[in-house]
């Protein structure tokens, strides 16, 4: 009997302390419901403008970008975008646009020289020619050859010093058997270059095999260097390729070129040039807020829209996100940011996420819808209220 008492008593308590704490939750909720015209945004998580005059550089700082001006996304920007890329100055690479010239000698080369019928000449030329020791092959016996110096001379027998700096084959083989011609009747004379050592380009970044690359006679064209170097690695950005050239360097983009009808073949590589084929890593773009996999994008060798963003990060949370706040924000290191908006909850705006072309480094961000925003407001109020009714009436027992 008096366990009996005992319990009811206890459970008489416990229900009654259970309907006390649900009438302070729901309190708090009406007072929160209440004060949410004056404060909600100052606690509601996500992105909002900070348009509050305070004190400070940072908080000018802020002000500058809180105040940045927002841009519906429209056919209309559409169009001037695609305008402005049209009438966007590029740089000039003229100078790296002419056709193939014959190779012609310089130091460092390494002539290969017969006189038909005149063996003694042969002979008479001594293994190697002054070859640098790099050039000697496994039997350690040089090649036989006559090696241009650094004045662009060679010693030929009869025929003495000659400058063949400067010119072609052909021009030197003139040039030599005019020399020999006062000794010997009519010379039948072969010269060609044996080693190629004088001029070279280098070629790094996102290349098989990345390295010095020799010019030879065939023409180093920009093509011809990439196939050399075992051609583009899937990581490559074939819109970002840097040829350094005097000082200069240039910004090729071998897909522009291809679509306005330039063969990439006509950009012809001097001795000295560096060829850096830059990595997508380079060329990102960042989506975050309420889409599935919030993540830093490649573009697609310099090209993304806005709806394959959303697309590669899964697409707009169906649970949290808010289709019709869509932002791209545009950093700008000589203005203040641009901001876009996109509604994209029609089948018109999706077809401007479709066109809008994103550039590297912008920030697509997707606000959260406003039932998910009041969801994280009441929670950040008062989580273990909530959680303490939950647990009540779970340990609650059945009669």
């Amino acid at each position: 009997m008096v366990w009996n008492v005992q319990a009811r008593a206890a459970a008489w308590l416990k229900k009654n302390s259970v309907q006390h704490l649900q009438y302070s939750v729901r309190y708090c909720f009406a007072l929160a419901l209440l004060s949410s015209g004056v404060g909600c945004n100052s606690i509601a998580p996500g992105m909002h403008f900070n348009r509050q005059n305070t004190n400070g550089d940072q908080t000018r700082a802020l002000s500058s970008v809180s105040q940045a001006e927002m841009t519906l996304i429209t056919p209309e920007l559409l169009r001037q975008e695609e305008l402005q890329r049209e009438q966007q100055v590029s740089q000039d690479i003229s100078a790296l646009l002419h056709g193939p010239a014959p190779y012609s000698i310089q130091g460092g080369d390494i002539l290969a020289i017969v006189v038909w019928d005149h063996p003694e000449l042969a002979s008479a030329v001594q293994a190697g020619g002054g070859a640098a020791p790099g050039d000697l092959p496994v039997s350690g016996t040089p090649p036989a050859g006559f090696v241009v110096d650094h004045e662009g001379m060679i010693q030929f027998p009869f025929a003495g010093g000659l400058k063949v700096a400067g010119l072609t084959e052909a021009a030197a083989r003139n040039l030599l058997t005019t020399r020999l011609s006062r000794y010997i009747n009519k010379p039948d004379v072969t010269l060609r270059v044996q080693s190629y050592r004088s001029k070279r380009i280098y070629i790094d970044g996102e290349v098989k095999t990345p390295g010095l690359q020799p010019i030879n006679d065939i023409p180093m064209t920009l093509l011809e260097a990439l196939n050399r170097a075992g051609g583009l690695l899937p990581s490559a950005d074939q819109s970002n390729v840097s040829i350094s050239r005097a000082g200069q360097t240039y910004r090729v983009n071998l897909l522009q070129m291809v679509s306005r009808g330039v063969n990439p073949a006509s950009i012809m590589l001097a001795n000295g040039d560096v060829v850096r084929v830059l990595s997508r890593d380079q060329s990102k773009v960042f989506v975050s807020g309420e889409v599935l996999t919030p993540r830093s994008l490649e573009m697609h060798s310099g090209r993304m829209t806005l709806n394959e963003a959303l697309g590669e990060a899964g697409g707009i949370n169906p649970q949290t996100g808010d289709g019709r706040q869509v932002y791209v924000v545009r950093n700008a290191s000589d203005k203040q940011p641009q901001i876009f908006h996109l509604d994209t909850q029609s089948p018109a705006g999706l077809s401007l996420a479709e066109e809008f072309q994103l550039r590297p480094k912008d920030v697509v961000y997707v606000d959260a819808a406003p039932l998910a925003t009041w969801h994280r407001v009441v929670s950040l109020i008062f989580p273990s209220a909530l959680s303490q009714v939950v647990q009540a009436n779970n340990s609650t027992p059945n009669k």
